[in-house]
């Protein structure tokens, strides 16, 4: 028990010493910073006495701290952040919108349980307008406040990013490849086939996320057999990994933004 309350008082010293004072020097004797945790005071933790012994705790601004850096982290934009299942409005929509609301929300709900299997990958394809973005989003921010790191790869301004310098190119790749969910909206948008170096690039990414079973989130305008006509290898992958949780919005009048239309 020494050993282990000498170890701990020593991580208590370490924090204390790379612990960043934002506090002006008039103040910094009789207060913290704004921002510094009132709890803990920004030492990342605290004892607490159990029977007369001493544990150590970490603190729940950890888990804040570590919410913010996935948040930013995540590239979803301010008004991307504002969407939800709760303001997602689905019960005047088609069955198939319905349906594709169901799926990302049990999706969504049951991420913990499927995280690490096969079909771990949710897809929604189809037509512009349908609700893709929205229901893919929500998810993305749901498992964002779940602790978990998403990131946001909009397929055209993506791509444009991964080839604007060669020399970043491993670096993004590499985040890419191993964040925790990757979410691709608007998958092979912009072109009637996708370059060769979008082809390599996504195949690296995906094939990568395959073996070391890493979900993926997808949307796209094409179906999956229209994937594979783009790369086989690339489609059968994506199919595979989402098997469980795809939705193909294909029928006529779903675009929300025309519903005023006549």
């Amino acid at each position: 028990m020494k050993d282990i309350m000498t170890d701990l008082q020593a991580r208590v010293n370490l924090l204390r010493q790379t612990k960043t004072n934002h506090s002006t020097q008039a103040n910094s004797k009789n207060s913290g910073s704004p921002d510094e945790c009132p709890k803990c005071h920004g030492q990342e933790g605290y004892f607490y006495k159990v029977d007369g012994a001493d544990y150590w705790r970490d603190c729940e601004c950890i888990v804040r701290r570590r919410m913010d850096r996935l948040i930013k982290a995540s590239q979803i934009t301010d008004s991307f952040r504002e969407m939800n299942f709760e303001n997602f409005e689905w019960k005047t929509r088609p069955v198939i919108v319905q349906q594709a609301f169901a799926t990302a929300y049990k999706y969504a709900k049951g991420f913990g349980d499927i995280r690490n299997e096969r079909n771990n990958g949710l897809c929604l394809l189809g037509r512009p307008g349908a609700g893709k973005t929205h229901l893919l989003m929500a998810t993305a921010n749901y498992l964002l406040n779940q602790g978990i790191g998403v990131l946001y790869f909009p397929w055209v301004e993506g791509c444009a990013d991964l080839k604007s310098n060669f020399d970043l190119l491993p670096e993004k790749m590499h985040r890419l490849q191993t964040v925790e969910v990757l979410y691709i909206d608007d998958l092979f948008k912009g072109r009637e086939r996708p370059t060769d170096f979008q082809l390599e690039r996504i195949f690296e990414i995906i094939n990568y996320r395959y073996l070391n079973r890493l979900p993926v989130m997808v949307s796209s305008e094409w179906t999956v057999a229209k994937m594979l006509e783009f790369d086989e290898a690339t489609g059968s992958r994506i199919n595979e990994m989402c098997r469980e949780y795809k939705v193909v919005l294909d029928e006529e009048g779903l675009n929300y933004r025309l519903k005023d239309e006549v």
